[in-house]
């Protein structure tokens, strides 16, 4: 019973996990999209909209 349990915990992690990180992947692409719309629409060699 505890492995079935364990197991079933073990599941449960690892798909909210895999679900996090699902999303994570998503918001890294929007933040690329609005950096590169950023990056053509002041130009290549445009003033820095961001501080690094």
């Amino acid at each position: 019973m505890g492995a079935i349990l364990l197991v079933l915990l073990l599941a449960l992690v690892l798909g909210g996990l895999g679900f996090a990180v699902h999303v994570l992947w998503w918001i890294a692409l929007i933040v690329l999209a609005i950096w590169i719309i950023g990056f053509f629409v002041r130009g290549v060699e445009g003033s820095r909209w961001y501080r690094w």
